[in-house]
């Protein structure tokens, strides 16, 4: 299995405007690409979850904790926090990978 940025990022926005597209899933990971534009509208997830940022920068928000990202960072979010992107930049783009069971990792 395999996937490049730049194919998918072809396929953005999706039919609907969706902003994010499956790349590859296995079991119980998935691997996507998020491309928000403006703002983003994320609620929690029921997985943990990874983002490895490719291109861009602004902040990341996760929980009370807010920090400044820009690419080749990655960050872990544990299944149902609350957390979301702010004022990032037109370019950003990150890979996001969902993974484990409901609720997340024990």
């Amino acid at each position: 299995m395999h996937a490049s940025c730049a194919g998918l990022m072809a396929r953005l926005p999706g039919p609907d405007g969706e902003r994010f597209v499956q790349a590859l899933a296995h079991g119980s990971m998935t691997v996507e690409l998020y491309a928000p534009v403006g703002t983003d509208p994320q609620v929690p997830h029921e997985q943990d979850e990874l983002y490895l940022i490719i291109a861009g920068s602004g902040d990341f928000v996760c929980g009370a904790e807010r920090t400044p990202f820009v690419a080749n960072m990655v960050f872990f979010v544990p299944a149902g926090v609350v957390h979301r992107f702010e004022h990032f930049s037109p370019d950003f783009a990150t890979w996001v990978v969902f993974w484990g069971p409901h609720g997340g990792e024990p």
